[in-house]
Order: structure tokens, then C-alpha cells, then sequence
């Protein structure tokens, strides 16, 4: 059988990558060390990484290549093997501090154990090679991180990655890993996924356990993972499913697998465009991206969904004020060692009245309501992931629709109202609306139906409509 390039291999997929180890035709530490080469080589330009564990990956590789070399038969089952990923660094790696982008947490005893999403990744063959970049204990959209260093969009290195999962985007749109994991609180997967131009799921809230992995807002934190395909989203979320007991916010469902139902097809499912807030907050070009997938599924359907203003609010105020209370001993003794933007959305959060947040989990719990309405109608909403493009690095105020809005923050305008109540929502890469950036949407299902988002993001890729391309950086 004939060998494959490793450096090759590794701008493909996961699964491509996976094949590849179990017929023989690369191994997994040639595919470790490509990874590495490829972090070493990029990595002072992109800033995706603030760990990089690359011994444990190699003897991780090792063993892997020593089973295979006995034909174990675990190891060949393995949907992920072989394949390289990498982690936000508010996952819990043996051996490592979980910063979760702080310069307080860098005080901390390394981890004794990995978090349990890791673990499965693991477990599925996956090879850990490092911790990555983000803002701040997760506050904020753009991982211009004062401790680490911003993370640069490898698709133009004078813009952001997005945040706060900055660093799990641009490591797979620079082409150093294929797969990673992040999280999502306000849009912290999303918005990356967009500005970077790669795959990224927010499953159902509750869906995946967070245990070993540093809180922000217990109320409103997903994990979940990015991918260069739709089809390795779906195998790694499959990998990652299962319930937790340590996380008392993780459901007791089964698993519920996608893979095998990707290639359904999206003729069954009702499609609309959300109308409204999310067109009045979204720039021509993120309009244009939601049009044009629609086109794709043949929909020209649109909804509103009333509230979603109040949702976006409600959802900052249950934000600032949860996240205030976690972090309110160091906020007290040294308030000094936070970087000042998020000290100071903490603090506010501090001094919320209690009265204010009883109201907004009021919104909340309306707002879910209505969705829940707008689902008997249809099965799968659009819209955009992100207001425009990636902006420079320390841009201040971005220009929608006539409406000049500060930058950091409206990154998370479109994200946010559905984060508050939990959807699962799949982002897509589309290219060709703007001459050099790519853009993502939002494909929205109902809670639990992680499967038709799945779906529908392999149907666009299969049409190529939507792709995940890796950067030719300079």
C-alpha cells in the first residue's frame, strides 16, 4: 500500500488522517511530528498555543504505533486514530496548569488528571499536542490575551481570531492540528469558527460533560469541538457524548450518535432564514452568507423570533453577574492581575442587583419558550454567526447598518440570545461573499437534535457551498 506525506495528511481531515494510520500508509508519530513541525514553523506568527506537550504526544504515538504493530484490534476501531488535536486551555491536561488565560491561574499546581473530554478524544485515538490561547477566563470575542499575546487570524495576521476560543479556530485554519476543543458561553465557539473559516459545533447545553475544565458562567458554559469537516465534527462529537455525573449540569441521555446519519440528506427538514434582530445586527456581506445557504437548501422561508434583544441582555446580565461571583476572592485581593477589560466587566457584575438577575432568567426562560413555538413550524433555523468579517487587531468600534457599535463586544450579537437558551447550533464556513475572508452561519435545531445540524452542515460541504480551507500563511 502506498505511503502517504504526513505533512500532507495533515491540511486534510481527521478521519482521512484516521484511515490512513489503520491501513498503514502513515503512522501516528510521523503525524505527531508533522503537527509539530507545522506548530513550530507557524506558531510565531499565529499565537494559537500557549502549550505545546509534544512528549507526551510522541510516546502518545508510540504506543499507539506499537498496537497497530500487533494488530490490535481496539486500536483499529479507533474512529480518531492517530489524529492530533489540541485543547483551550481551560481543559484540565495532566502535567499542565489549566490557565484558562489568566495570569492568576498560572500560580496553580498542574493538573492530575485530564478533563474528561480529552480523555475520550483520547480514547478514541485521538494524540494531544498542546494547550491553546483565549481570552481571559473566556470574557471576551477576540483572544487579544495581555498574558499570552493575541492570537492572529491565520487567514490575514492583522485580525482577530475571534474569541474566546481564538486559539482552538486558528489552529486548524493555520494547519497545525484538525481537530480541537473549546467552549461556549456567549458565542466563544462560534464566533472563531466564523472569523477563521473552520467547522465548529455548540451542542445542546447540558450535552457534554464540563468536568475538568474551568468555569465561567455554570448557567450558560458548552463545551464543545471545531473540525475542518463536517463529517469530523460529527465523529468527534460522537466520541465525545456520554453522561457525567460530575457535572451536575450534564443530562442523563444516552448517547445519541450523528455519524451515521449524515448522509440523510436535508429533505425532510423545514429550513427558515431568521428575520429581524438577526438581519438588523449582521453587515451585507454576513447577510449574503446566510442567503446564499439558503439558497443551497432551497428555503426561502423566514421567522422572527421575538425577544431576541432582550435575550442578548438578559444573557449579559446573568453572565457578568455569575462570573462575578466565581471570581470575587481574587477580585478583592488582586485585582491588579486581571487584564483590566475583564476586571472591569466583573466588577460590574459584581454590583448587580439581585433584582436584575431574577428578571433576566424571567427573559430566559420566555424567550426559550417562544423558540420552542418556532420549532413546531420549522426544524432548522439560519443565520449569521457573526455581525462582518474578522476586524484588524484593536479595533474599537465597528459600523453595522448605519449603527457604529463597540468591536469587542458585538462580535457576540448574533450568538449570544441563543446561548442563553442552550440550542445546539452547527457554524459553517462560507467563502466568496467578501474577496479574502470567510464568513460562518449559524444552522440552529432544536434542543437535543444535534443530528440535523450535522446533517445539514455535511450537505452544504457535499455541495460546496461551504469549506474549511487551511491558510497559506507567509
Amino acid at each position: 500500500m502506498t505511503a502517504v506525506d504526513a505533512h500532507a495528511l495533515l491540511r486534510g481531515t481527521a478521519l482521512d488522517i484516521a484511515q490512513a494510520v489503520r491501513t498503514g500508509r502513515c503512522s501516528a508519530i510521523d503525524l505527531v511530528h508533522a503537527s509539530l513541525a507545522r506548530i513550530h514553523a507557524t506558531e510565531g506568527r499565529v499565537g494559537a498555543f500557549t502549550d505545546v506537550t509534544a512528549r507526551r504526544a510522541v510516546q502518545s504515538a508510540a504506543a499507539l504505533d506499537a498496537r497497530l504493530a500487533v494488530g490490535d484490534s481496539v486500536a483499529l476501531a479507533m474512529p480518531l486514530l492517530g489524529v492530533p488535536f489540541a485543547v483551550k486551555n481551560l481543559f484540565d491536561v495532566h502535567g499542565l496548569s489549566t490557565l484558562a488565560g489568566s495570569k492568576i491561574e498560572r500560580e496553580q499546581p498542574p493538573a492530575r488528571a485530564d478533563a474528561v473530554l480529552v480523555a475520550r478524544l483520547q480514547a478514541a485515538g485521538a494524540v494531544l499536542v498542546g494547550a491553546l490561547n483565549m481570552d481571559e477566563y473566556a470574557y471576551g470575542f477576540t483572544t487579544e490575551n495581555s498574558h499570552a499575546g493575541p492570537t492572529h487570524n491565520p487567514h490575514d495576521l492583522q485580525r482577530t481570531a475571534g474569541g474566546s476560543s481564538g486559539g482552538s479556530a486558528a489552529a486548524i485554519a493555520a494547519g497545525q492540528v484538525p481537530l480541537t476543543l473549546g467552549s461556549d458561553t456567549n458565542g466563544s465557539i462560534r464566533v472563531p469558527s466564523s472569523l477563521c473559516g473552520v467547522f465548529g459545533l455548540k451542542p445542546t447545553f447540558g450535552r457534554l460533560p464540563r468536568s475538568g475544565s474551568y468555569p465561567f458562567v455554570l448557567s450558560l458554559d458548552h463545551l464543545g469541538p471545531f473540525a475542518r469537516s463536517a463529517r469530523d465534527l460529527a465523529w468527534t462529537y460522537d466520541a465525545l457524548q456520554g453522561h457525567d455525573a460530575a457535572d451536575p449540569g450534564c443530562a442523563v441521555r444516552p448517547v445519541e450518535p450523528t455519524a451515521a446519519t449524515l448522509a440523510h440528506g436535508v429533505g425532510d427538514l423545514r429550513v427558515a432564514t431568521l428575520g429581524g434582530y438577526f438581519e438588523d445586527y449582521a453587515d451585507l456581506q454576513a447577510r449574503s452568507a446566510v442567503a446564499l445557504v439558503a439558497r443551497a437548501l432551497c428555503s426561502e422561508r423566514r421567522v422572527a423570533l421575538a425577544g431576541t434583544a432582550r435575550a442578548r441582555a438578559a444573557a449579559f446580565i446573568i453572565t457578568n453577574a455569575q462570573g462575578a461571583a466565581l471570581h470575587l476572592p481574587d477580585l478583592r485581593r488582586r485585582a491588579q492581575d486581571f487584564e483590566p477589560l475583564s476586571r472591569d466587566r466583573f466588577l460590574a457584575g459584581a454590583l448587580l442587583p439581585a433584582a436584575w438577575l431574577h428578571q433576566a432568567q424571567r427573559v430566559r426562560r420566555r424567550y426559550a419558550l417562544q423558540a420552542a413555538e418556532l420549532f413546531e413550524q420549522v426544524d432548522i433555523l439560519l443565520a449569521p454567526a457573526t455581525p462582518c468579517v474578522a476586524p484588524l487587531l484593536g479595533t474599537e468600534w465597528i459600523e453595522l447598518n448605519g449603527e457604529r457599535l463597540p468591536a469587542r463586544p458585538s462580535l457576540g450579537l448574533l450568538t449570544q440570545p441563543l446561548s442563553c437558551i442552550g440550542l445546539p447550533v452547527c457554524t459553517v464556513p462560507v467563502w466568496g461573499v467578501h474577496a479574502t475572508l470567510p464568513i460562518g452561519v449559524q444552522v440552529i435545531a432544536a434542543p437535543w437534535r444535534e443530528d440535523r445540524v450535522l446533517r445539514v452542515a455535511q450537505h452544504l460541504e457535499a455541495m460546496g457551498v461551504v469549506r474549511s480551507t487551511v491558510a497559506e500563511l507567509p
